[in-house]
């Protein structure tokens, strides 16, 4: 199936959009790959989203603002970014695109550190630990007074535990899939990064007034001074052969963010 897909992949050459009045044109350096991409793909969305062929996939880029619209003034052209594109139209495998004022923000070397770790002791499970937003959620469930407990595949187990978790359950065993502690604990959140697991596996984890979050793409501050949140990278590709990416996400076994360098 990855073989046919990946016969799919064109590269064209297209206009340089025009930014609207609410919207800034960025030159794209850098987007990334997410599950959302890949299950538009899949035709999860037809006949709603794409809207039409052939499109231009993902929405998490980075990049320089080069035109601002008459009524932006957050930013200015010279600005370093982040931004998340319309996930209905995408547009992040490119030199060019456009995003919304309302979400982009500054890409600055650092943001304000978290506030130390207080307050009440909280087990918390992360699913897909190893994943693009899930190893981003055992680093920020650790800045607190936590004990995490992160799901994954076998191959990287180490790599979650680096990241702090304080257990690893490996998915594909019966302990792991039931998602029961090693330690017997409850769970007072779960940070949900995964698909395909029922109410019912997670209702007997949780503790009386456990709560479960299930998290979907959106922009979000970084918290890296101090080397508190650091972004994983799996690997990083050109925009010649974003195809290699896409093949590599199609995987599933992604540790980190895949990347495509513009």
């Amino acid at each position: 199936m990855a073989g046919k897909l990946m016969r799919a992949v064109l590269h064209v050459e297209v206009p340089v959009p025009t930014p609207n009045k609410d919207e800034v044109l960025l030159k794209l350096e850098a987007t990334s790959l997410n599950t959302l991409d890949l299950r538009f793909q899949k035709g999860v969305a037809r006949p709603f989203v794409p809207r039409k062929f052939p499109v231009i996939p993902c929405t998490d880029v980075a990049g320089e603002v080069v035109e601002v619209g008459s009524s932006v003034v957050k930013f200015k052209a010279g600005d370093k970014v982040v931004a998340l594109l319309n996930p209905l139209i995408g547009g992040g495998l490119a030199e060019y695109a456009v995003a919304k004022e309302s979400l982009t923000v500054p890409r600055t070397d650092e943001v304000s550190a978290a506030e130390d770790g207080s307050g009440p002791h909280m087990n918390i499970l992360v699913t897909a630990a190893s994943g693009g937003v899930g190893h981003y959620a055992v680093q920020l469930a650790k800045l607190g007074n936590t004990h995490v407990t992160g799901t994954c595949g076998a191959r990287n187990i180490e790599f979650v535990k680096s990241l702090g978790a304080d257990e690893v359950l490996d998915y594909k065993t019966p302990e792991g899939a039931s998602l029961k502690s090693p330690l017997g604990k409850k769970y007072d959140a779960v940070i949900h990064c995964a698909r395909g697991i029922p109410w019912s596996t997670f209702e007997p984890n949780l503790s009386d007034n456990g709560k479960v979050i299930d998290l979907t793409p959106g922009p979000s501050s970084m918290l890296v001074k101090e080397g508190k949140l650091k972004t994983m990278f799996d690997s990083k590709h050109p925009l010649s052969k974003a195809q290699d990416a896409w093949a590599k996400s199609l995987d599933g076994h992604a540790t980190g963010k895949i990347i495509v360098e513009i």
